[in-house]
């Protein structure tokens, strides 16, 4: 049975930085050692695992607890082998189903998360953005959790189409792959050769994606590809391209 896992120090990972895991001892304080504390449920003699968000965790034993931390004595550390980096560039999605999108891609093990303002978004962050984005964050920490990731995926700020072709371009120049999901391709997803490159998939909005966004995205160096027969909705577009990918590249 996989351990409990929280994640340490969980405001530094928030603001995007590496927390330093402690090598003999600690507390899990904070929101996280309340819900350790509190909904959990912790007991001194239980093991859990705490991650600082970027792959590396330590498996601790709980030695006292308060209604708010947990002290803890450290076992081991373990580590999450380095892998080519997957990104997913996803149109907004609709309200309601924004953060689900969030939650199955982190499960489905995505590394990077750039929402996308296109142009046939129905969704439109405008002034809200830096809120959004937190509630990105957020739920990527809650799915990491869930799924036993020690390393949380990172979720960029709002980026119009500009901003995509940039990163396509990047990415391709350094011996990437670029793919850009789309019902009209000729080309099956599984004739994709991804071997051990990092790779980019962008997924559009419910709305289908603009002609030019197409045109844009393969001058950048993006190719096509089609996921199946079905029509997805772009929240869960993205599980099933990881899915799809992980069998052919990363399980």
């Amino acid at each position: 049975m996989s351990l409990p896992t929280f994640v340490y120090d969980l405001d530094t990972v928030l603001a995007g930085g590496r927390p330093e895991l402690p090598a003999d001892s600690g507390v899990l304080d904070g929101a996280e050692g309340k819900h350790a504390a509190t909904v959990k449920r912790i007991e001194v003699g239980e093991r859990m695992l705490l991650i600082d968000g970027h792959g590396s965790g330590i498996e601790v034993i709980a030695t006292a607890t308060t209604k708010s931390a947990v002290t803890f004595d450290v076992d081991k550390r373990v580590s999450f082998p380095a892998r080519p980096a997957v990104t997913i560039v996803q149109a907004l999605p609709k309200s309601e189903r924004s953060e689900l999108a969030v939650d199955l891609m982190t499960q489905g093990g995505v590394d990077v998360i750039v929402p996308w303002q296109a142009a046939r978004s129905i969704a439109k962050w405008g002034a809200k953005a830096d809120k959004a984005v937190a509630k990105w964050r957020s739920m990527a920490v809650s799915a990491s959790k869930q799924s036993r990731r020690m390393h949380i995926p990172e979720i960029t700020g709002l980026a119009e189409t500009g901003a995509v072709i940039e990163r396509i371009a990047e990415l391709t120049a350094r011996g990437g792959l670029a793919v850009l999901l789309h019902e009209e391709s000729a080309v099956p997803f599984t004739s994709l050769e991804f071997g051990d490159n990092e790779v980019l998939f962008v997924v559009g909005p419910e709305g289908g994606l603009a002609p030019d966004e197409v045109v844009k995205f393969q001058e950048a160096g993006a190719v096509t590809a089609l996921l199946g027969p079905e029509v997805l909705r772009t929240a869960s577009a993205g599980l099933v391209t990881l899915a799809a990918h992980g069998a052919l590249a990363r399980w």
